[in-house]
């Protein structure tokens, strides 16, 4: 049974970095299309970034770019999201997702194509 575990939120002022870790087991994250979620007070879920299967490749949403990455550790089998520059408007809990095998360009951002969901962790940036 494929397992996701986040960890790595908190509070930081805005501006600062903060760097979280999803960590896989059950499966491997080579063999799995990885993306992050968020939910922000009162918004529904959006897409953050995600990376996919074998040779990885990174895609982001547009009000995070420039700003996050996600790097994969297939040796630790864990996907980091760093985040740099963080705006109060980044407060939200964030969700690492997952799906065996690929998912195309386009419907990366789709949250239903999603098999494998982490319990969140909550991000709090102070103004």
């Amino acid at each position: 049974q494929v397992q996701l575990t986040e960890s790595g939120g908190g509070l930081v002022q805005a501006g600062g970095p903060l760097r979280l870790t999803c960590a896989v087991s059950g499966s491997h994250v080579t063999t799995m299309t990885m993306a992050w979620f968020r939910q922000g007070p009162g918004k529904e879920r959006e897409f953050v970034a995600s990376v996919t299967y074998g040779t990885p490749t990174a895609y982001y949403a547009d009000s995070v770019k420039g700003r996050f990455t996600t790097p994969r550790d297939s040796a630790k089998n864990v996907v980091y999201l760093q985040m740099n520059g963080l705006f109060p408007n980044d407060t939200a809990v964030y969700y690492c997702a997952a799906n065996p095998g690929g998912i195309l360009g386009h419907d990366l951002a789709l949250a239903s194509l999603y098999r494998y969901w982490g319990q969140g962790t909550q991000v709090t940036v102070s103004g």
